[in-house]
């Protein structure tokens, strides 16, 4: 049976994951990282969605603690919430690439047959 404190972790783990199980959140989160702070005008004209639905996007990035805000006048720009969030893409990279390399002998494997 899992203990209270390792389901408890658990579950913020899969909360953080959750807000990023999405492709436009994952590339807001890696824009933002790359180039810096965003407001919202910038994000829909850059992703091509309307407002409300980037807007919907920040606040579960936000929310998670991925991203935070700051106000200057009415516009709020978005950064990183936290500086891991590049080890962490950096992570899902190198998970990338091992990947393809295991698809990809896979796929040659047959090929030789």
């Amino acid at each position: 049976m899992i203990e209270d404190t390792d389901r408890l972790r658990a579950e913020a783990r899969a909360e953080i994951l959750k807000a990023l199980a999405h492709p436009t959140r994952v590339y807001i989160v890696d824009l933002i990282q790359r180039e810096g702070p965003y407001c919202v005008c910038q994000l829909t004209e850059r992703i091509g969605a309307d407002t409300s639905t980037v807007s919907r996007h920040l606040t579960v990035l936000k929310s998670a603690g991925i991203l935070k805000d700051r106000k200057e006048g009415t516009t709020v720009y978005y950064s990183l919430g936290c500086d891991c969030i590049n080890d962490f893409m950096t992570g899902l990279e190198s998970l990338l690439r091992a990947r393809h390399l295991r698809d990809t002998r896979r796929f040659d494997a047959v090929i030789q047959r």
